[in-house]
C-alpha cells in the first residue's frame, strides 16, 4: 500500500470579518497546487469504497487519476459522465458522511477531499472557451416531460438526453434551477455556477420551458395525452412548515422558504439595484438548525442584522447542518441558542414582532428519528428581544401537481409514493424523484433519484 498522506489540504475562505458583510463566495477553491497536492494523497484503491458512497455514483478514483496527471480534460470527462452537476455538488453535497466518509483514509481522520476537488476540476471546465460537449446518439423518436428543473429534473433530463430521449423540462418561476436558484444563497452556491450547469444540460438538447405552472396551464395528464410517452415528476418540497404557535402570523416572521427566495431568486440583497425590499431587521433569530437555517442566518447577518441567533431545541450533537456551515455560521458571529424552544410570538400594539418568548428544554431518551427527545424544563421561559423572525423546520411538497393528477399515490404528509430504486409511481408512465417523493433532503440524494428515474424510463422505452 502506498504511504499515507494525512495531511489534508484546507480549503481557503474568506476572513470571517469581511465574509459576514458581503455575499461573495465564503469557500475561495483550491490553486493547480494545492489541488494536486490534494489529489496525490488519493492511494487509488483497487476497490473504492468512495464510489459506494456518492449516490450517483461518480467514477472518483479515475477523476482523480487524471487530475493528477495533469489531463484535465479527461479529469472533467470523467466526472461528468456520471454527473451533469459536478460544480454544484462540489459546493452544497455532504461529502463528508457520504464519499469521504468511507474513504480508507477517513480511518485515520483525514479523508481525500473529494468535494473539493471535485469544485477545481468543474471549475476548471467551466473557465475554459469550449467545453467539451457529450457524444449524443441516434434520436430513438421518444419524448419525455419533466415538471420542475431542480437538482432531480436537471440529471434525469441530462441522463435521458444522453440515451437519445427528447426532452423537455417544465419548470414554473422564471428561471430554472428550483432549489439551487431560490433556496441556497450566492455566498455558498454563486448563481452563475448553477446557470452554468444548466446551461450544459441544455447543451444536450433539452428544453427548458419557463413560467409553466403544471397544475395550472395543463396537467400530468395532459402531457400524457399530448403525444410524451412518459412523466417524471422532480417538483421538490417548496412548501414550509411552521411551529403553530401564538404570534406567528405577526408582522416580521417569515416562513424561510420566502425570506430566501426574497435574498437569492429574487435577489434583495442588491436593493435597490433589484427592486425587492426585505425586512431586514436588527436582531433576528432562526428557529431550527439545518442547513438552511444556516443560510437564513447567514443571509440576515450579511443583510444588516447587529445580532442573529439561531435556535435549537436540541444540543448541538444532533443539529442536521453540516459542520462545515455551523463552523462558518459561528466564525462569523452567528448566537447558538441551544436547548431552546419558541412559547410564542410577541408583538407590539401595531402588530409587528418585538420578541419571541422560550422554554429551556433537556433531552431525554431517543426518538423515532434516533436523536435524543426533548422535553420542556417547568417553568423555564424567558424573552429573547427580536424583530425578525424566520421559521426554517422544513418543508414539505406543493400539492398542486398531486392535487391535479389523476391516479397519483401520495402519503399524509403530501409526498408522491414511487418506487426507491426506479422512481416509478402507481399511475402508468409517471416517474417521480427527489424531495416530492422523500420530503426536503440533499441536493445529492434528489440527483441520485434523478438517475434511477432515468435508466428505468430509459428501459421503459425501449421495450415500449
Amino acid at each position: 500500500m502506498p504511504k499515507l498522506n494525512l495531511n489534508r489540504e484546507e480549503m481557503p475562505r474568506q476572513d470571517p470579518k469581511a465574509r459576514g458583510k458581503n455575499f461573495s463566495e465564503v469557500a475561495l477553491g483550491y490553486s493547480f497546487e494545492q489541488a494536486l497536492g490534494e489529489a496525490s494523497r488519493c492511494i487509488q484503491c483497487p476497490k473504492p469504497l468512495c464510489m459506494t458512497g456518492c449516490p450517483v455514483s461518480v467514477t472518483i478514483p479515475e477523476f482523480i487519476r487524471a487530475l493528477r496527471e495533469g489531463d484535465m480534460p479527461a479529469a472533467a470527462k470523467a466526472l461528468k459522465m456520471k454527473n451533469a452537476l459536478p460544480a454544484i455538488c462540489g459546493r452544497v453535497c455532504p461529502q463528508e458522511t457520504q464519499c469521504e466518509q468511507v474513504c480508507v483514509l477517513a480511518k485515520r481522520g483525514a479523508p481525500v477531499a473529494i468535494g473539493r476537488l471535485e469544485r477545481f476540476v468543474a471549475d476548471w471546465e467551466r473557465r475554459q472557451q469550449e467545453a467539451a460537449s457529450a457524444v449524443l446518439p441516434e434520436p430513438t423518436g421518444k419524448k419525455v416531460a419533466l415538471v420542475g428543473s431542480g437538482p432531480a429534473g436537471l440529471t434525469c433530463a441530462a441522463d435521458l438526453a444522453k440515451a437519445g430521449h427528447s426532452v423537455t423540462i417544465y419548470e414554473a418561476l422564471h428561471v430554472a434551477g428550483g432549489v439551487l436558484m431560490y433556496g441556497i444563497p450566492e455566498f455558498r452556491l454563486p448563481k452563475e455556477i448553477v446557470q452554468a450547469d444548466i446551461n450544459y444540460v441544455m447543451s444536450l438538447g433539452v428544453k427548458i420551458e419557463l413560467d409553466s405552472v403544471v397544475g395550472k396551464l395543463f396537467t400530468v395528464d395532459d402531457l400524457l395525452k399530448d403525444g410524451y410517452d412518459a412523466v417524471f415528476l422532480g417538483t421538490g418540497a417548496g412548501l414550509p412548515m411552521f411551529l403553530n404557535i401564538p404570534g406567528e402570523n405577526l408582522n416580521g416572521v417569515y416562513a424561510a422558504n420566502e425570506f430566501l427566495t426574497r435574498v437569492n431568486l429574487m435577489k434583495a440583497y442588491r436593493f435597490p439595484e433589484y427592486d425587492t425590499p426585505v425586512k431586514v431587521g436588527k436582531k433576528v433569530a432562526v428557529v431550527g438548525a439545518g442547513n438552511v437555517a444556516m443560510d437564513a442566518a447567514r443571509s440576515a447577518l450579511r443583510l444588516g442584522a447587529e445580532v442573529v441567533y439561531v435556535i435549537y431545541r436540541r444540543s448541538r450533537a444532533e443539529m442536521p447542518a453540516r459542520h462545515e456551515e455551523v463552523e462558518n455560521a459561528e466564525e462569523e458571529g452567528i448566537e447558538f441558542r441551544l436547548l431552546t424552544n419558541p412559547k410564542r410570538f410577541l408583538g407590539n400594539e401595531h402588530g409587528s414582532l418585538v420578541g419571541v418568548e422560550c422554554y429551556e428544554m433537556e433531552l431525554g431518551e431517543p426518538d423515532e428519528s434516533g436523536r435524543r427527545r426533548p422535553s420542556v424544563k417547568p417553568n423555564s421561559e424567558f424573552t429573547i428581544d427580536v424583530d425578525v423572525a424566520i421559521i426554517a423546520l422544513g418543508t414539505t411538497p406543493n400539492p398542486l401537481v398531486a392535487q391535479t393528477t389523476i391516479g397519483l399515490d401520495t402519503t399524509r404528509h403530501g409526498t408522491v409514493v414511487a418506487d426507491e430504486t426506479t422512481g416509478r409511481t402507481v399511475k402508468p408512465g409517471v416517474w417521480a424523484g427527489g424531495d416530492t417523493v422523500t420530503g426536503a433532503a440533499t441536493v445529492i440524494s434528489a440527483m441520485g433519484a434523478g438517475r434511477r428515474a432515468a435508466a428505468d424510463i430509459d428501459r421503459f422505452l425501449r421495450e415500449k
